[in-house]
């Protein structure tokens, strides 16, 4: 139980194919003891795909871990102030989150949380999401590497033939992320070999949040 007692802040916007995949990564975190806040963009609450209806996914957010969800600004302003949480991971991160991060944009309750959580010297965990990783995101994910508190889950090129510029976190790792960002370290290697299986799919399309 590594995290036992430790209050997660989990931030998801608008990258939906990955969701499914993301919610399998909350559930394990309360396996493993973490009392889990969801928190969702504005994009992400609101938005239905062929993935799901935004009702479905926040429904699920609420019976995974019997807490209501943050979903505006207003909700999550206090997290700063009142040291409500101990790490905010955002997963899936989206490049558009991504990029106003970087520039220190806060447009939406995801964005408010961490703008809150940085000053208290907390953990910010990123798991990238994005078709444009090593295209104009390329210096978004450079400033934040540099960034005191921000960490990285490892990531790598998901579909590197077809879509050589985007890049996908590998998201079984995000509790090992989340466990050494608490410690204050990343976790290494950061950048991940090509993830297997998917090199020859069809491109995935991957919303704004």
């Amino acid at each position: 139980m590594r995290f036992k007692g430790v209050k997660v802040g989990f931030a998801l916007t608008g990258s939906f194919c990955t969701l499914e995949e993301v919610m399998i990564q909350v559930q394990n975190l309360i396996n493993e003891g973490a009392n889990v806040f969801t928190i969702v963009s504005q994009v992400m609450a609101e938005t239905d795909t062929r993935y799901g209806t935004a009702v479905q996914w926040k429904e699920m957010l609420v019976e995974i871990t019997a807490n209501s969800i943050i979903d505006n600004i207003v909700a999550a302003e206090p997290i700063g102030p009142g040291e409500l949480l101990d790490v905010i991971v955002v997963a899936p991160c989206t490049g558009n989150t991504l990029a106003k991060l970087a520039n220190g944009i806060t447009a939406g309750p995801d964005l408010m949380s961490i703008k809150r959580q940085l000053p208290n010297q907390r953990p910010v965990v990123i798991a990238i999401s994005t078709n444009d990783g090593l295209g104009l995101n390329a210096k978004n994910i450079g400033l934040l590497l540099n960034t005191k508190n921000i960490y990285l889950v490892p990531f790598g090129q998901d579909n590197p033939l077809v879509k050589p510029n985007s890049l996908m976190a590998k998201m079984d790792l995000i509790s090992d992320t989340i466990f050494m960002a608490l410690q204050g370290k990343q976790v290494q290697p950061v950048l991940a070999a090509p993830i297997p299986g998917v090199v020859l799919s069809a491109p995935i399309h991957r919303a704004a949040g």
